[in-house]
């Protein structure tokens, strides 16, 4: 095939299937999974054509005439007849409207291929007068057995091959039209199987999802059992600031809501368990819970560093306070040992008087 010259117009993807050419009724797989069929345009040849390739090998390689039928057996499966390729060919597909769409196209191609063949012979005529001519002044004659016997027998020979010709195509057209229940069977399995391998993929996807939310969670549990320790921490340092109690209240409010939400985070990852089936939804809330928990764990560091900051701003103004008391308290000490001097100074003075 060359790609210059034929251009891909249409492209699905179906199982290929071909017609036992001993049986004629069995159907014989192409491939183990769906192939690309993509229908091509011969802009040189004027032809269209069915084509699909299984690595190397073209599976499909069938010339689209208008005197072809694409004939649906079943909900998910189609099939045609390629007497130049002398076989039948098989399409089963993932869904009833995949079918449709390369029925209709079918339909459409065939259409174009009549259309082309006409245009043909019409320039064949013009390019050709002579034979135009001739076909206009040649009358066909009737057939007249004036000769005897013989002519007779020529006339009843070719009736006869009428005759053996009709019933071929009616017994190729039988043939061709296969077993409808074994064609249904057959796509239905490649069908089901497909769909078998789809879920068992979701099933170990969602398994996988399900342990790394059990990680996360333990994660976020243990830095919620962190933050309330440094929670505990900071209630022991500032008993006696009100500022302190007011952010312990809040910490340990946000420390409750934190741990509602992840008991409500772990409610959800249960029933996620029981419906693994919807994965895609659950890994959106997933995404969605752990950017939640983020900006919650994100807001509570921050408020954790305030009250840290505030904790520490007091810490430092009572030390500071407490430096003021000792400077305060020497200085009295010293003025009360003056006046202890002072009052025995006036002792003896009194005394010696």
């Amino acid at each position: 095939m060359s790609t210059t010259r034929e251009q891909p117009i249409f492209s699905t993807r179906a199982h290929v299937f071909q017609i036992d050419p001993a049986t004629k009724r069995n159907w014989i797989p192409a491939s183990k999974h769906a192939l690309t069929v993509s229908y091509f345009y011969d802009a040189t040849r004027n032809v269209y054509r069915i084509i699909s390739v299984g690595g190397t090998k073209a599976i499909i390689n069938s010339t689209i005439t208008p005197n072809m039928t694409f004939t649906k057996t079943s909900q998910k499966f189609g099939q045609w007849a390629d007497s130049r390729a002398n076989t039948v060919y098989g399409l089963g597909f993932a869904s009833e409207q995949h079918l449709s769409q390369f029925a209709e196209k079918f339909q459409e191609v065939k259409e174009a291929a009549r259309l082309a063949r006409e245009k043909s012979q019409d320039k064949t005529e013009l390019t050709n007068p002579a034979l135009n001519i001739a076909s206009h002044q040649v009358l066909p004659s009737p057939i007249i057995s004036s000769n005897g016997p013989g002519e007779d027998k020529l006339f009843r020979s070719q009736s006869a091959d009428v005759e053996i010709t009709t019933e071929k195509e009616r017994l190729k057209k039988m043939l061709s039209e296969g077993s409808v229940s074994e064609v249904q069977w057959e796509a239905e399995f490649f069908s089901l199987q497909d769909n078998n391998n789809k879920l068992v993929a979701a099933l170990h996807e969602a398994n996988a999802n399900v342990d790394q939310w059990k990680k996360q969670l333990a994660a976020y549990q243990e830095e919620t059992e962190t933050l309330r320790q440094r929670v505990v921490e900071l209630e022991s340092q500032g008993t006696h600031d009100s500022s302190s109690e007011n952010n312990k209240e809040e910490l340990s409010q946000t420390l409750e809501e934190l741990e509602l939400l992840i008991k409500a985070k772990d409610e959800e990852i249960q029933m996620l368990k029981s419906q693994k089936c919807g994965r895609w939804e659950a890994e959106g809330e997933r995404e969605e819970t752990l950017q939640k928990l983020q900006a919650r764990n994100a807001e509570l560091e921050q408020r954790l560093h305030l009250a840290e900051q505030t904790l520490a701003e007091t810490l430092a103004e009572r030390e500071k306070i407490q430096n003021e008391v000792t400077k305060v308290a020497e200085i009295m000490d010293v003025k009360i040992f003056e006046l202890s001097e002072i009052r025995q100074g006036l002792a003896k003075l009194v005394e010696s008087n």
